[in-house]
């Protein structure tokens, strides 16, 4: 029976990070993992993804170079190729994890982690003991009754993101943050795509505003939105699939991606004593379990859903185990982010979510039709909205729609997290021209200092 400090189970975007961090910090630590280091984020999900949607967006720049003065002939899509070149991103990844383990001096246990109480875990016929136990099993795609993935054409993002059949028609049957970008990377490589959405508006949990820009740009572009509606079936229908809806519609196409969710990888640990809540995890502020001396982090947790919360779970957890001071994860303050065009992202709360609470805010909006950066980059589609305590000027949220909004939105979780005021946003001189200056302008718009609008 081999004994150690800590045994990470999962070497996801929360699992390996919290090993190495643990090693980093004098622990004896294994990692457990059944398939790939880097888990769904690196291998299936996060990383690949993006090499993906960065080719549908070079796909769209070329199908409009006449815009920019450029004639393009002859252009054509090799997708094996496009999918090949994702898949040898991850496998780069993969890779670096075992890199990252060899040289911090965590063991790598491959297998199936087998949870026989506190404290304890097999793998095979190994038995293996820890003073600390961080469970770190992620999730994997929610399925339904009468969606009937087949893996082939009724698809999960696990077998989307791999296959090398080049669909000329998708319907989505969900509108998060997998469902529109995989919508948004067929259509843009002339898929016919429909997005089938139960809400009234498609990605849920963003601001109303903001979600419904996202969807009339696609619209625009040739996407088709089905909202209000059901999926009551998905199967297999030939070379293609038949999807009903639940007014009695139905949609063939040459794929389906089942995209409704995620469920979360915890079958046994309820027998351990370990509370749930609708399957997930339950865990305080450190990371614990009702177990003493098993935590967990990720998507497998009540507070899981990111990569990079899981990231963050994963060094406070770990912090505390080791005896440090480690301040816990600010929840109210990690972005959320979508890849499509135009991306979406935002951090801290949605309009609605003030109303509710009867707070006083005042909204200020920038569009990028009036950015000079983004005219000249021909991606002037969307706008920054933020909303600022009315009293105290704190930024409450806010909320970007267009070209890099996922890399511009940590202006403000950094202003969130440093408790910056509106006033300090405006004393901070951003460079001319930048896409970033649709923050200043935003937060000027709405202190009524604006001058470009």
């Amino acid at each position: 029976m081999a004994e150690w400090d800590v045994v990470v189970v999962g070497a996801g975007p929360g699992g390996y990070p919290a090993a190495i961090r643990a090693a980093q910090l004098g622990l004896k630590t294994a990692c457990i993992e059944r398939e790939k280091a880097g888990g769904v984020c690196l291998n299936w999900g996060c990383i690949p993804s993006k090499a993906l949607l960065k080719t549908a967006e070079l796909a769209q720049k070329i199908e409009h170079a006449k815009d920019f003065g450029l004639e393009v002939t002859g252009f054509q899509v090799d997708y094996p190729a496009v999918i090949g070149r994702s898949r040898k991103v991850a496998e780069r990844f993969e890779k670096g994890v075992h890199g990252l383990f060899k040289k911090y001096g965590v063991t790598l246990i491959r297998g199936e982690a087998r949870f026989l109480g506190a404290g304890q875990v097999a793998v095979g016929e190994e038995q293996h003991t820890a003073k600390h136990l961080i469970l770190a099993t992620g999730a994997r795609a929610k399925l339904f009754p009468g969606l009937i993935v087949d893996g082939e054409r009724v698809v999960t993002y696990r077998e989307a993101i791999v296959s090398t059949l080049r669909p000329k028609s998708a319907t989505v049957l969900g509108s998060g943050a997998i469902g529109m970008e995989f919508a948004w990377f067929w259509h843009a490589l002339g898929a016919e795509v429909t997005v089938v959405e139960a809400l009234p508006e498609i990605l849920p949990r963003e601001d109303a505003e903001a979600s419904a820009a996202v969807r009339k740009e696609m619209a625009k572009n040739g996407m088709k939105f089905l909202l209000g509606r059901k999926a009551t079936g998905a199967v297999k229908d030939g070379d293609g699939t038949l999807t009903t809806l639940d007014d009695g519609t139905e949609l063939r196409a040459d794929v389906a991606l089942v995209a409704l969710g995620i469920a979360p990888n915890t079958a046994g640990l309820a027998e351990l004593g370990i509370q749930l809540d609708r399957g997930f995890v339950a865990i305080d502020d450190d990371c614990r379990t009702s177990v003493p001396g098993i935590y967990a982090i990720g998507d497998m947790t009540t507070k899981g859903g990111l990569a990079h919360t899981a990231m963050a779970q994963a060094h406070s957890c770990v912090e505390r185990i080791a005896g440090k001071h480690a301040l816990p994860v600010d929840y109210s303050s990690i972005p959320s982010c979508t890849y499509c065009q135009p991306q979406i992202a935002s951090v801290g709360q949605t309009e609605a979510q003030l109303t509710a609470a009867g707070r006083k805010y005042k909204v200020g909006r920038f569009p990028f039709l009036a950015n000079g950066k983004a005219q000249g980059a021909g991606s002037a589609a969307g706008f920054v909205k933020v909303l600022i305590d009315e009293k105290y000027g704190e930024i409450l949220g806010a909320h970007i729609v267009g070209h890099e909004a996922t890399e511009l939105i940590g202006e403000f979780t950094l202003a969130r997290v440093a408790e910056a005021t509106a006033e300090t946003l405006l004393h901070t001189v951003h460079a001319h021209p930048t896409f970033s200056e649709a923050c200043f302008e935003a937060v000027a718009a709405a202190m009524g200092t604006g001058v470009h609008l």
